[in-house]
């Protein structure tokens, strides 16, 4: 039997073992907490797009699906994510803030979720995770900032002020060099994490996450209230530099990051000193001049 014809096991990289579904269900299923369901699926096309269609079929708030490898997962814009089976976490939450927390302010659970994910890779990887506006998760490689992860948060449901929200996280763990899609992304193990454990990883997450969204769901969504739009702030990799915001319409817009403002949009304050809040449009770091 030649290599194409060996059955691929679940233990062909032991460096990348299974995911421990009834620990974690152990670990982070409690009465009066946020999560109510946890699965992990050996391999699907989107968890985004399973745990949506759980939403409108009435599934119960903080549900949790995880995928061992994802097939078909989305980033911002449609971007496809793929990574090799185990080599990260991917999964997605379904969120139901309620009537307590105006539509408008639906807007900030990514911002929100990227701050949850900072916080808690820094305790459970001890790693420095940087955000970039609106949804990336950056790590230090070689002195160089790589994207390490990305956020995706879609309306699912009836779509009504208590509708639900599902929220995706894709994260790179043990990508090696030689598996990087692209020259610019990175992995925890590439950042020096001290723990791969993908289980200790996702448990730290979670954790946080929910501690994250409680505050600002009692808050009722408000950014300054719930501490949310500081925190954010102060992990940013964005603020205080130039950026270039490639906008809808093909436009663009060159200036200085200077703040994320109440409704979570980034402000750019260009060359003539004019203030201009993006809500929607890829940033891109510039390099100072000099």
């Amino acid at each position: 039997m030649n290599d194409s014809d060996t059955p691929v096991s679940r233990w062909s990289d032991l460096d990348r073992p299974p995911l421990n579904a009834s620990a974690l269900r152990h670990g982070l299923i409690r009465s009066g907490g946020l999560w109510t369901s946890l699965d992990v699926v050996p391999a699907t096309g989107s968890t985004n797009t399973d745990l949506a269609a759980g939403a409108a079929a009435g599934l119960a708030e903080g549900a949790v699906l995880v995928a061992e490898e994802q097939t078909a997962g989305r980033g911002r814009l449609d971007r496809r994510w793929t990574a090799p089976a185990r080599s990260g976490l991917f999964f997605s939450v379904l969120l139901r803030p309620g009537p307590e927390v105006p539509v408008r302010h639906y807007g900030w659970l990514p911002l929100l979720t990227g701050v949850a994910v900072a916080t808690g890779l820094a305790r459970a990887a001890g790693v420095d995770t940087a955000l970039k506006w609106p949804n990336d998760l950056l790590v230090t490689v070689g002195g160089e900032e790589r994207k390490a992860g990305g956020i995706l948060a879609e309306r699912a449901g009836d779509g009504a002020g208590d509708g639900a929200v599902v929220v995706g996280i894709g994260l790179n763990v043990s990508l090696r060099e030689s598996e990087l899609p692209v020259p610019t992304a990175g992995s925890l193990a590439l950042a020096n994490a001290v723990s791969l454990d993908r289980d200790t990883l996702l448990r730290g997450v979670l954790r946080s996450l929910e501690r994250w969204y409680g505050q600002w769901r009692e808050a009722g969504g408000d950014p300054a209230l719930s501490r949310v739009q500081e925190a954010y702030a102060a992990g940013c990799a964005t603020l205080g530099r130039p950026v270039r915001a490639e906008l809808p319409g093909e436009r663009e817009l060159v200036g200085e990051a200077v703040a994320i403002d109440s409704e979570g949009r980034l402000v750019v304050r260009t060359g003539d000193g004019e203030r201009h809040a993006v809500g929607a449009g890829d940033i891109v770091h510039l390099r100072a001049a000099g």
